[in-house]
């Protein structure tokens, strides 16, 4: 397992829109000290789909270096391109990261055969373990439970991004010996109930979150699920707040608000409105996550 709480983090842009390296090192360490088990670099929520592959190469370089004893580096090299994903992940794999995070190729429309192919070639360059990222509201298809139980032969994919909210899909990946991650926020509790291991989360990247949503599996595995629950409710605000618009929009406000300039977006992502600032501001209040990431 890579961990309970993998935090798909940002990518810090500076004031002209390079990359941050030394921001970016920053948050990896902080996130490394405040609940999370590892970090899933070059995601959805780092902006992927503008980074050049040198920009992704240095940020999974960067990742590795600042926290690569101490938490997982999960490096996002899918794309709907399979060569593409394949030198990408051959590269990374040379970085020493430990896991790759490979989403469904979107836009193609593969049949489930092409999936699978897709996956087995990506598999073939590395050793290391693969996570599927099934995100069908992104990449229009939706892998199915029999082509996941497909993948799960593969040897080295181990564990599945789960971002839909079919119960019984999320069961029978659990049920099919592969590690089942929520893809979002609002899905760790649920995928827990229902056999997963954690969840691969955009909150965290919030550090006081991070260490009440570790929190909240470790009480789940103890048994105390009253309590898991409890810090569910106390947590909802704050993922609500991180809902009003396109991801990463809202946490690259929030994180700005708790004093963690993490600078812009590329385009076409813009900057949250006012109105979607004063929500997310009232949200994270309400959580109790602003004022406990500004102490």
């Amino acid at each position: 397992m890579l961990g309970e709480v993998l935090t798909a983090i940002v990518t810090p842009f500076r004031g002209d829109g390079t990359v941050d390296l030394e921001a970016f090192r920053l948050l990896c360490v902080d996130l490394a000290d405040s609940g999370s088990d590892g970090l899933v670099v070059g995601g959805t929520t780092g902006e992927a789909s503008t980074l050049a592959d040198d920009e992704k190469l240095s940020l999974y370089a960067a990742a590795v270096e600042a926290v690569g004893d101490r938490a997982t580096v999960v490096a996002g090299t899918g794309s709907n391109d399979t060569a593409h994903s394949v030198h990408l992940t051959a590269r990374a794999h040379e970085l020493g990261v430990h896991a790759f995070l490979v989403v469904t190729p979107y836009y193609n429309k593969p049949p489930a055969r092409g999936v699978v192919a897709h996956f087995r070639a990506i598999a073939a360059v590395t050793d290391r373990p693969l996570v599927a990222y099934n995100i069908p509201q992104r990449c229009v298809i939706n892998i199915e439970p029999e082509t996941i139980e497909e993948l799960a032969r593969i040897p080295n994919v181990t564990a599945v991004k789960q971002a839909t909210t079919d119960p019984e899909q999320a069961r029978r990946i659990a049920s099919c010996g592969l590690d089942l991650y929520a893809g979002n926020d609002d899905l760790v509790l649920p995928w827990l109930e229902l056999g997963g291991v954690g969840g691969i989360c955009v909150c965290t990247n919030l550090p006081s979150v991070g260490v009440r949503m570790k929190e909240l599996i470790r009480r789940f595995r103890h048994g105390d699920r009253e309590g898991a629950h409890a810090i569910g409710r106390e947590l909802e605000p704050a993922l609500d707040a991180l809902a009003v618009t396109t991801n990463p929009i809202p946490i690259k406000a929030a994180l700005a608000m708790t004093g963690r300039d993490v600078g812009g977006l590329r385009l076409p992502l813009v900057e949250a409105t006012e109105d979607e600032r004063l929500r997310i501001r009232a949200g994270l209040e309400r959580a109790g996550a602003l004022a406990r990431t500004i102490a």
